[in-house]
């Protein structure tokens, strides 16, 4: 059986309530809970969280969930592996037991279904004890980063690589913050790997936006309305 956890807690600090803020007509948790739902993925799909309005929110979402998450797993502290351990151990209490963990982060509201189900099938082509991330290409090469004083001045991280053109550098991924698929033996290991035992699947950078801030806020929308505009300038079949 197949669980999407989303985790949402009440106490975003740099975009208060983000979970939940108005994008374009709707909560934001509600377009990855959503893509969730269209998947046809999962048995389950849970929405962890210590706060009653988010609680609601889901509920009238559809996904009413089954428990709150306790307080002290819901501080600024606290990692995501945790949390994901407590809802799997609450849910086997209750004679529900889940083997792959789908973890679908609630500002991802650019995701789309589609991406979850070849996700998915990415993650079942491999040993399951390997968790699947969702990635995206870095948009220049990390090979031209620099480090800025407080002064501002700039200082190669690798010096000499800014004079190697793009094309003869290869691609480099980052953590696109939107989505990972474990297996139920991964989260309940003792010492789970962190950074290194990954498969991955490759989001366009159009959709690998995790919102965090007022700067990815406006990047999201940007991209949302992008995405709108061409779906509706497409001639009807």
């Amino acid at each position: 059986m197949r669980i999407a956890i989303i985790p949402a807690r009440g106490g975003s600090k740099r975009l208060p309530r983000k979970n939940i803020m108005d994008f374009f007509g709707h909560p934001m948790i509600g377009y990855p809970l959503r893509s969730a739902q269209e998947s046809g993925l999962f048995d389950k799909i849970h929405v962890s969280t210590d706060d009653p309005e988010i609680c609601g929110v889901a509920e009238r979402l559809g996904v009413k969930p089954d428990f709150m998450r306790p307080k002290e797993l819901a501080d600024d502290q606290t990692p995501l592996m945790p949390v994901l351990r407590y809802v799997l151990a609450e849910y086997e209490r209750r004679g529900q037991a889940y083997a792959t963990i789908c973890l679908l982060m609630p500002c991802a509201p650019l995701i789309e279904a589609v991406d979850l189900k070849a996700a998915h099938a990415i993650f079942c082509q491999h040993d399951p004890r390997r968790p699947l991330l969702a990635v995206s290409t870095y948009p220049a090469p990390i090979e031209w980063a620099y480090e800025r004083a407080a002064d501002g001045r700039l200082a190669p991280v690798q010096p000499g690589l800014y004079a190697v053109r793009s094309q003869d550098l290869s691609h480099k991924y980052y953590d696109s913050g939107t989505f990972c698929f474990f297996d139920r033996s991964h989260i309940l290991a003792e010492t789970p790997a962190c950074d290194k035992d990954f498969v991955s699947y490759v989001l366009p950078r159009s959709k690998a936006v995790d919102v965090d801030d007022a700067d990815d806020l406006e990047m999201a929308k940007a991209l949302f309305l992008a995405r709108k505009a061409a779906a509706s300038s497409k001639p009807p079949r």
